[in-house]
């Protein structure tokens, strides 16, 4: 009981501190926001809100200015049921990302960050 209470009381202390300290989100004209945005469509973030990792890739989203639903996987919810079922377990952050008709699961906030950089930095 202490430990979720003490696990709960930093997380929420993260995400003040990435509150306060969040980065600028990258400007872009237009035309090429709303390329980012169709390009988002296909993307969702299963994630916990206190998780630091999922806090860190967030802040990555941001900064990028890329509109990616978040799917919060915490307590008993059908998204944490979605990614049990197809992306494998429950770990977040995960990326689903759908492709061409094919759908891919990536987990590692460090793997999802370099994935939306390469993806989205360009842009």
């Amino acid at each position: 009981m202490l430990l979720k209470l003490t696990r709960e009381g930093l997380g929420r202390l993260i995400v003040f501190g990435d509150w306060v300290s969040r980065p600028r989100p990258v400007k872009r004209s237009a035309r090429a926001q709303e390329s980012v945005n169709e390009a988002a469509a296909a993307l969702s973030l299963y994630q916990f809100h206190a998780c630091p990792f999922c806090v860190k890739v967030r802040r990555n989203i941001h900064k990028l200015n890329i509109p990616i639903e978040l799917r919060d996987a915490q307590g008993d919810t059908p998204f944490r049921q979605e990614l049990e079922a197809q992306g494998g377990r429950v770990k977040v952050p995960c990326l689903r990302i759908e492709e061409e008709g094919e759908v891919r699961w990536l987990y590692e906030s460090d793997d999802i960050n370099v994935y939306l950089h390469q993806r989205f930095s360009g842009i």
